[in-house]
């Protein structure tokens, strides 16, 4: 109608507001999605610190770092050189750190690796019944050098290492049942695995099966040993 005022009002043909960049009461601006941009909380700044890089330690902080390490490892048991040296290694310390803090436990006989072969030696020989040869390859695990594995292992002599046998031979064969021809080869095949030469073996076998009966020594004495066990 003539002379009638167009509406300018929010009608169908009007303009579309320009979106305001402030979130409703003021708040921090929205993103495209209408989302407020949140500050970080307490928390999230925390997970944020959490996850940086830790320092790098002072030469100071490292030594000290590497002795509670070594620390920790001696109070559970002895341990050898090779043994503390891996385990700092595994944590990160430095290879100078490591020396000086290990030749200093050296000098003062905090670690000792010829101590630790004659106790080892001598707490598994007697203990678990071990042989040399078995006892020789557990130090050489446990980064023992040749020639203090050899002083230790020596101290055991042959007559002590077949003595141990026949009674290892005795316990184990108390416990074994069945074919005297199958018990004679799993007694024998303990032994070996304990580190005993096949005619250590054999021969503590053989006692321990006279000192049970009389048949049972006659089957022992028919037994060839390369048919039981390799040397």
């Amino acid at each position: 109608m003539a002379g009638r005022r167009a509406r300018t009002g929010r009608g169908w043909d009007a303009s579309p507001r320009r979106a305001s960049s402030r979130a409703p009461g003021g708040g921090p601006p929205e993103d495209e999605s209408g989302s407020a941009e949140a500050p970080l909380g307490p928390r999230s700044r925390r997970a944020e610190r959490a996850a940086e890089p830790p320092a790098p330690l002072t030469p100071r902080e490292e030594g000290e770092r590497a002795r509670e390490i070594c620390l920790r490892q001696l109070a559970v048991r002895p341990r050898t050189r090779s043994e503390l040296d891996t385990a700092l290694r595994k944590r990160g310390i430095g290879e100078e750190t490591i020396a000086e803090v290990l030749d200093r436990y050296d000098e003062v006989g905090i670690i000792d690796d010829a101590a630790f072969a004659r106790a080892w030696v001598s707490s598994r020989h007697y203990g678990k019944g071990l042989a040399g040869r078995a006892l020789a390859q557990e130090l050489r695990r446990r980064g023992v050098e040749q020639d203090l594995i050899t002083e230790a292992v020596s101290e055991i002599d042959s007559e002590t290492e077949a003595a141990t046998a026949l009674d290892l031979a005795r316990r184990k064969l108390r416990s074994l049942h069945g074919d005297p021809q199958s018990v004679f080869r799993r007694l024998v095949g303990a032994l070996a695995r304990k580190g005993y030469s096949g005619g250590v073996a054999v021969g503590a076998a053989k006692q321990a099966f006279a000192e049970r009966s009389a048949e049972d020594a006659e089957l022992a004495e028919a037994i060839d040993p390369d048919s039981v066990t390799e040397d």
